[in-house]
């Protein structure tokens, strides 16, 4: 388990950044965290690293999942039944790509063992990040 303090949004996409430079395909990273905790943020910033700066990473949250070429965004927010996860190419993505995804929850039964789970939690004005 890891642990690491940010006190602001832009050590938190350095944190990120650093994280995104040890994935390699196939790997699944669930974010966990309240509404408003970073999580959109963080896989922003995974995806600017990997597919570069420019990249234009808007929030799934609509969508459901934005694809960046062997990268697979999903926002679960909105999905209720796990039955739709095969629909939208979860599982696909879980065998093929960097996975990303937030609110994992409903997504837990797909989870293959060796996720990564990113746990973002407030902590004064910053947040708490632990990686297990």
């Amino acid at each position: 388990m890891a642990e690491f303090i940010s006190n602001n949004v832009e050590e938190m996409r350095r944190w990120a950044a650093d994280f995104a430079r040890t994935l390699n395909a196939p790997v699944t990273v669930a974010l966990h965290g309240n509404l408003g905790m970073g999580k959109s943020e963080i896989a922003r910033a995974i995806i600017q690293t990997l597919r570069g700066g420019d990249t234009v990473v808007p929030s799934p949250t609509f969508t459901i999942v934005q694809n960046y070429d062997g990268i697979s965004h999903f926002d679960l927010y909105r999905v209720a039944d796990a039955d739709e996860l095969a629909e939208i190419g979860l599982d696909y993505a879980i065998e093929n790509d960097i996975t990303l995804i937030e609110w994992p929850d409903v997504a837990a039964g797909m989870l293959p063992r060796g996720t990564i789970h990113v746990h973002i939690t407030a902590h004064g004005e910053g947040r708490k990040i632990v990686v297990d």
